[in-house]
């Protein structure tokens, strides 16, 4: 709140406690009495004043002597609550100048400690403890420390959208390693289909190195994502939190905010791992070739098949 505003709140206030103090002991009104001629008064202060005025033959207002029956007096619920709704501010009003005051000295606490990140008064200020320290008026204070929460606000979003260009690119790199397995695994099935029977085994045997490496891979992408997101979430919330201070008061902008810088420039974003598709050792069709290949050299020497079948299946399944 400005001082013009506060000052102006101030006033109405003081305003509002004159109507709603009692003419007689000028303190706030306790169980409200208004008279015909419009005045009001404490229960008990209009009841004495009533007393002495019956013994003088008269019951006159004290404010205005105009004449009034004492039967004639009502409660006055409307001041009632005004009162009630006005001790509560003055309450909140003498805790909110507590919080201003240097617990140990009783100033105003109207600077703030570059060193201690703290607020002091200007007897702190010359104390041992702050003695030699940088202070700053908190307004000035406060000014430099939105510029500094709004560069590192800037340098946040520069690395959340590092971040997202990040995820985009997991993501087709995701897209081409499916592809390039999906591809690889089709090649596979078709070279093995033609010669199922006697290559099951080494079929079988291609296609799970294929889908552990595929498991392994999609696992550590996973995992990369994770790390990713969390790293998006975590950006957020310090964005919000920066925000946040950018939108608060001097103190609550400044009340932990070096918390809040350091967590915002320690920030790193961790690239996410990528495997290259290329210089990968895969089964090709051309292995099939010299399978095939000295499977039909078996074939030619069909005679000798019988009496080496069991040297020939160890080479061909080695």
């Amino acid at each position: 709140m400005s001082r013009g505003a506060a000052a102006m709140a101030t006033e109405i206030l003081r305003n509002l406690q004159e109507d709603i103090t009692c003419p007689i002991c000028l303190e706030l009104l306790r169980e409200p009495l208004s008279l015909g001629c419009g005045h009001s008064f404490c229960q008990a202060c209009i009841t004495a004043s009533s007393q002495e005025s019956s013994q003088a033959g008269k019951n006159s207002c004290p404010v205005c002597r105009t004449i009034y029956d004492p039967e004639n007096m009502r409660p006055n619920r409307h001041l009632t609550n005004l009162v009630e709704r006005l001790r509560g501010v003055n309450l909140s009003q003498e805790e909110e100048e507590k919080k201003d005051l240097c617990e140990q000295h009783g100033e105003k606490l109207l600077l703030f400690c570059k060193e201690d990140w703290m607020f002091i008064c200007w007897l702190c200020e010359r104390s041992q403890e702050h003695r030699g320290h940088h202070t700053l008026l908190i307004g000035e204070a406060a000014e430099e420390c939105k510029e500094k929460l709004q560069a590192s606000l800037e340098q946040l979003r520069k690395k959340q959208q590092k971040a997202e260009e990040f995820e985009t690119a997991l993501r087709e790199h995701s897209t081409s390693w499916q592809n390039q397995i999906e591809k690889e695994i089709q090649s596979v099935q078709k070279a093995f289909k033609e010669i199922r029977d006697i290559m099951d085994l080494k079929e079988q045997k291609e296609l799970q190195k294929l889908r552990e490496e595929k498991k392994k891979i999609f696992h550590d992408l996973l995992e990369s994502k994770k790390e990713l997101i969390q790293q998006s979430q975590f950006t957020s919330g310090l964005i919000s939190d920066l925000e946040h201070k950018l939108q608060a008061s001097a103190k609550e902008m400044l009340h932990n905010v070096n918390d809040v810088l350091k967590r915002s420039e320690n920030l790193t974003l961790t690239k996410p791992k990528f495997f290259p598709l290329e210089g990968r050792k895969v089964f090709q069709a051309t292995d099939l070739s010299g399978i095939l290949k000295a499977f039909y050299e078996l074939k030619d020497i069909e005679c000798y098949w019988g009496k080496e079948k069991s040297h020939y299946h160890q080479i061909l399944f080695s």
